[in-house]
């Protein structure tokens, strides 16, 4: 038996809640109508946009492909600004939930007694706003939080994984990530971690090849019936993934 689990890090957008489509696009929409500005992005231009990390990057990539001259810095503040209050309501309204797997997960991990920390490249509003409405007993599970503001460069740059090691003080081969993300998926294998992919509204559309670099790919932590389905590493013959799992993960690399 190899190394065991000593720490999780989750991503937060589409790993702990489908929050991009029916979330983060919705405060764009409701942003972009506040301040007059006649965009809408409807589902298909947001997937296309989510490939450019950060919603201030996101916002400057779509104006530049409108072949508009970028906004002064106080002006994009303010469109983000905007995005940020209606999203933050959203989830107040209680229009989003916890995806399948997650919370028996960080529960069962913080009675092990492991690490958790979330790595994102959401803002830490954003991050609050979900966890108060979502997982307010699990909030005291994390032990730190890395977020946008926390680095220059985001995903699929390491750099927050690389942070989050730092803070750590565990060898990265202890470590399993949880991303649902092509992005994400790079930036941990990029700071020498084992990934575990559960699939999202956003990457379930992705070919199979894209995740050969995952420790495993999962179509979600815990099906509504049956067991797990994998679609990429060990098979899982419990309802849902658990710490033996994530176990198996480690002991394979």
């Amino acid at each position: 038996m190899g190394q065991r689990l000593q720490a999780l890090l989750w991503d937060v957008d589409g790993t702990l809640a489908e929050t991009e489509f029916e979330g983060h696009r919705l405060g764009f929409n409701l942003a972009f109508q506040e301040i007059g500005l006649p965009w809408h992005w409807d589902r298909a231009t947001y997937r296309r946009l989510l490939a450019v990390s950060g919603g201030r990057e996101r916002l400057a990539a779509y104006r530049h492909q409108q072949g508009e001259a970028p906004w002064p810095q106080e002006r994009l503040e303010t469109l983000m600004a905007a995005k940020q209050r209606h999203y933050v309501s959203w989830v107040a309204e209680g229009n989003l939930a916890l995806r399948a797997g997650v919370a028996p997960l960080i529960a069962e991990a913080q009675a092990a007694g492991i690490t958790q920390a979330i790595v994102t490249t959401s803002s830490r509003s954003a991050v609050a706003a979900l966890l108060a409405r979502l997982g307010p007993s699990l909030s005291g599970a994390f032990d730190f939080w890395v977020c946008g503001e926390d680095v220059t460069r985001k995903k699929p740059d390491p750099q927050g994984y690389q942070l989050a090691l730092d803070q750590l003080d565990q060898s990265p081969r202890a470590v399993v990530v949880l991303e649902d993300s092509l992005a994400g998926l790079a930036a941990a294998t990029a700071a020498g971690l084992a990934c575990l992919v559960t699939l999202s509204d956003l990457s379930r559309q992705e070919p199979g090849a894209d995740f050969l670099a995952a420790a495993a790919v999962v179509e979600t932590l815990e099906p509504a019936h049956g067991t797990v389905k994998v679609r990429q590493g060990p098979a899982c013959d419990q309802s849902r993934v658990t710490l033996d799992y994530l176990n198996q993960l480690l002991d394979r690399r």
